[in-house]
């Protein structure tokens, strides 16, 4: 581990830090209007949702780290008080990235991105076309962070109209993640996609207790198999299963014909953990030697599936065995 006080290192070096330490980043798209009327669009990636009662946005239009000179947004919106926020989707990352370019004040980043500038309703700076969530909004606060190259201004605004594009809200009445397929910022030059593979469920315990990390029995606890986050998904149920419960799930399990190790791994590169008990199930009544390890494998790929209750049962079936 690096230990260091932030007086130690420089302020480039504390702001790279920052920016992979503290990722991926929601990307604020922020138009605004000098009073002279010149459109002004930028990114900024300090920037996030802290409220609903009144619709609360802030960012943070930082001093450069270069020079400690404000940026044309900050004196727009201290100016007028007024901005547009838009998402980032993946389709419009690169022409985003242009708009973050220091062009002279006077230069209209919608012309040097190619992206659309559309009216607004309620404020004057303009909205992006492109992007499918846009957000009008009155500046309520401006609190300066510091005062010298690389201090933040955190920009606190009240949003006072949405415009949401209908295609990317799910059955549920949702933004579903792969329809709006937003970008996230990330350290030096990289980008994560908040689409695809890259989302995934973790099941909060709502409406009930789970029994907890401490709780779990002390083979389960003590598995170099499972992972920390195997143990807390097996902690986030009510109950465990008795074995008895668990001997009748593993009737419905029919062993296999091969209880070798080259079917095991088969199964166990497919993601089939019905398969992989199969196996181990064959190989329980054959004395295997790595039975104990294949089991945990099936426990942790059934999680990975988030099927938590077949993993249960896989663990106190083969703990009452005496395979673990």
């Amino acid at each position: 581990m690096l230990h260091f006080s932030p007086d130690e290192k420089s302020t480039a070096e504390i702001h790279r830090y920052l920016l992979g330490g503290v990722a991926p980043r929601p990307i604020a798209l922020v138009s605004t209007i000098s009073e002279s009327g010149v459109v002004n669009l930028s990114p900024f990636s300090f920037f996030n949702a802290f409220g609903a009662n009144p619709p609360t946005v802030a960012f943070s239009p930082s001093l450069r780290v270069r020079d400690g000179s404000r940026k044309d947004t900050c004196h727009n919106l201290i100016a007028t008080h007024e901005c547009v926020i838009q998402a980032v989707p993946f389709d419009i990352v690169e022409q985003v990235s242009l708009t973050s370019t220091e062009y002279d004040t006077d230069i209209d980043e919608f012309v040097k991105s190619g992206l659309t500038p559309i009216r607004s309703d309620l404020v004057r700076p303009p909205r992006v076309a492109e992007s499918p969530f846009q957000m009008e909004c009155q500046l309520s606060q401006m609190v300066p962070l510091g005062d010298g190259p690389g201090a933040g201004n955190l920009a606190i605004c009240e949003v006072v109209r949405f415009h949401i594009d209908e295609d990317i809200i799910g059955p549920a009445g949702t933004i579903e993640p792969d329809l709006i397929d937003l970008v996230g910022r990330n350290s030096a030059d990289y980008y994560t996609r908040a689409s695809g593979q890259a989302i995934f469920e973790v099941r909060k315990p709502v409406g009930r207790q789970g029994i907890g990390y401490d709780r779990l029995p002390d083979f389960i606890r003590s598995s170099d198999i499972l992972t920390g986050n195997n143990l807390a998904q097996l902690a986030n149920c009510e109950t465990i299963p008795d074995p008895a419960q668990a001997e009748h799930f593993a009737d419905t399990i029919q062993p296999c014909d091969d209880p070798a190790a080259p079917a095991f791994y088969r199964w166990y590169r497919l993601g089939r953990y019905e398969r992989m008990l199969a196996v181990v199930k064959a190989a329980a009544d054959t004395g295997h030697p790595h039975t104990g390890i294949w089991l945990q494998l099936t426990a942790r790929v059934a999680l990975d599936h988030r099927q938590t209750e077949f993993a249960w049962n896989t663990l106190i079936w083969g703990h009452s065995r005496g395979l673990l």
